[in-house]
């Protein structure tokens, strides 16, 4: 009777054990899983926080690159629109050709007898209207007659180019005679041309005048500066 009563209390004290051990291994586990979850729970509300603050902060970036953009293209505009202002500010804005060689056909000529040196002819030339062009750095091509009699130069050097608009007025002294004997062929006109390449030479009334071995100044701006001599030089 006493072992049957000790082999109960023994069978009820294994299975409080057991069971004690059962239940501390389900809170063990309830508070583990529980703990997972709140670090989960931790996690995921850090990995939205931290999400959200990416995303303000590329919404932020892609704003700023979008004010330095627009910036951008502010100063692109800017600097057209003052290129475009320059352009129409440039001297002779509006005129045609303006910086172009002048050919003949872009000018007016007329001619003068002066007496002055033994007499000479003053050539003059003015641009058309409309017109500013730049005579280049080098001598009238003058010639007389259909055989083209040409004028030598009269000048050690050439001159400076000669940029002409409106009123400006370009000025060169032929001498159609250089020699002192009564050789020579008369003629009414001369054949003026910019440069010997000039498509478009033009033809000058001068009057009647006697010619042999014909000398022409440089262009200048001052007809004072376009007295041709004698030509004894010559």
């Amino acid at each position: 009777m006493n072992r049957t009563y000790t082999a109960r209390i023994r069978r009820v004290a294994l299975t409080a054990a057991a069971g004690a051990v059962l239940a501390a291994t389900v809170t063990a586990c309830g508070s583990a899983d529980g703990g997972g979850s709140a670090s989960g729970g931790d996690s995921a509300a850090s990995a939205k926080a931290t999400a959200e603050s990416s995303s303000g902060a590329s919404q932020g970036s892609s704003d700023g690159g979008k004010t330095a953009g627009s910036s951008s293209e502010g100063g692109t505009s800017g600097k057209g629109g003052a290129s475009s202002s320059g352009a129409d500010s440039a001297p002779g804005g509006g005129k045609k050709g303006y910086g172009q060689a002048c050919g003949a056909n872009d000018l007016k000529f007329s001619a003068r007898s002066e007496t002055q040196a033994g007499g000479y002819i003053l050539l003059s030339a003015r641009a058309k209207p409309g017109v500013t062009c730049t005579i280049p750095s080098g001598l009238p091509s003058v010639s007389f007659g259909s055989k083209g009699i040409e004028a030598s130069s009269a000048e050690q050097a050439v001159g400076p180019a000669v940029k002409l608009s409106g009123s400006t007025t370009a000025y060169a002294g032929v001498n159609p005679k250089t020699t002192n004997d009564n050789n020579g062929v008369e003629f009414t006109f001369l054949i003026a041309a910019i440069g010997t390449s000039d498509p478009n030479p033009a033809s000058v009334s001068t009057g009647a005048v006697t010619v042999d071995k014909p000398i022409v100044t440089n262009w200048h701006t001052d007809p004072a500066d376009a007295v041709p001599g004698d030509g004894t030089d010559n």
